[in-house]
């Protein structure tokens, strides 16, 4: 009765192609913004900025750079945390190297140098799929390692490939607060998000997902391949390098290789299968769940082992941590294997038709 479309008339192909063709999305969407520009800087602490909302912006861009490769192309990836550290050393060299750059300048510089980074390790979806690209991409977490371990240009000099970054600012404004920061991260999101959204329901996306279901009929009418799959790369890795220079410059503010290892890849990947893949608003819903999750359980498992009269020493907590967290990942996956999203977009579908049973 809330959700209904009757009354909704499309008299343009303008309104057919809204990206929120329904009113009560909209209504939605600016609810939702007047909440993450005036209520949220209003009511949070300093640590809930820090703690939860940049890391979940942060996560939720890269997310989104995650689910273009593997959910709209289908191209299995497991070298995501590499494109991130590109994408941080790269800007960062840039900051190092050319006196004076503005900082979105920098972030950009960095994107399109993941983006040839990606692109190189994305030649091998031409020929390969499926696990055996899975390790070929694997091969660029283990090179971007070795690189920044090594080559102590790209670290300016600096032995242990620590580097850090400090008077950041955007437009003369200063970057020297976490709400200056969370505001920082939400323009980029932003941004991006809705050049993503453009660009997957456009002729790119629509070669992309063709691609994914069956790329040998999608060569047959026409589609080519290679560009389609390298295409998919590019932009993966440029958003991916992004929020990676977001993760080194905003967050961290001093990093080494190690911050992007291995796991952050898997983190990546973890946040598009719960989230679901091929929706943009699947990796918001993913980054939420990585997030927010582990902070909860860190606080409620105290709580719960007193209850039973248990101790439990901070260790212990840690661990019962990660198996809770492990098996909640294991039994969505089984209950809801197309994630998240999947679940909001049925309970839309019924909410257009609720109160009646048909």
């Amino acid at each position: 009765m809330f959700y209904r479309e009757n009354g909704q008339f499309k008299t343009s192909y303008r309104a057919d192609q809204q990206i929120f063709p329904i009113t009560q999305d909209r209504i939605a969407i600016g609810l939702l913004l007047v909440v993450a520009l005036v209520l949220v800087p209003a009511l949070v602490s300093d640590y809930v900025f820090t703690a939860i909302l940049i890391p979940f912006l942060i996560f939720s861009l890269a997310a989104l750079g995650v689910n273009i490769l593997v959910g709209y192309c289908g191209q299995i990836s497991l070298g995501s945390g590499a494109f991130m550290a590109v994408g941080a050393y790269g800007a960062f060299n840039f900051m190092v190297r050319v006196p004076g750059i503005p900082l979105i300048v920098a972030l950009i510089l960095g994107g399109l140098c993941a983006t040839l980074f990606g692109v190189l390790f994305g030649l091998p979806s031409l020929r390969v799929k499926g696990l055996y690209l899975a390790v070929a991409t694997l091969a660029a977490q283990f090179f971007s390692d070795w690189m920044f371990l090594r080559i102590s240009w790209l670290t300016n000099d600096s032995p242990s490939g620590s580097v850090s970054v400090a008077n950041l600012q955007v437009f003369g404004v200063p970057l020297d607060g976490p709400m200056s920061k969370y505001f920082f991260c939400l323009f980029v999101l932003g941004v991006i998000a809705l050049m993503a959204k453009n660009l997957v329901r456009g002729a790119i996306g629509r070669e992309w997902m063709a691609i994914r279901d069956m790329d040998v009929a999608a060569a047959v009418i026409g589609i080519r391949p290679m560009y389609a799959k390298l295409s998919a790369f590019a932009v993966s890795s440029f958003i991916i390098g992004v929020a990676g220079a977001l993760w080194g410059f905003v967050y961290l503010g001093t990093w080494e290789p190690a911050a992007f290892s291995v796991d952050q890849s898997f983190r990546l990947l973890f946040m598009v299968i719960i989230g679901g893949m091929g929706s943009i608003m699947g990796g918001f819903f993913g980054a939420a769940f990585i997030v927010v999750l582990p902070i909860f359980l860190n606080l409620l498992l105290p709580v719960a082992a007193r209850l039973f009269g248990v101790t439990i020493s901070t260790a212990g907590v840690s661990h019962a941590e990660l198996m809770v967290f492990g098996s909640l990942i294991v039994w969505f996956l089984i209950v809801e294997p197309h994630g998240l999203a999947k679940l909001w977009s049925t309970g839309k579908q019924k909410l257009r038709l609720w109160p009646f049973p048909h």
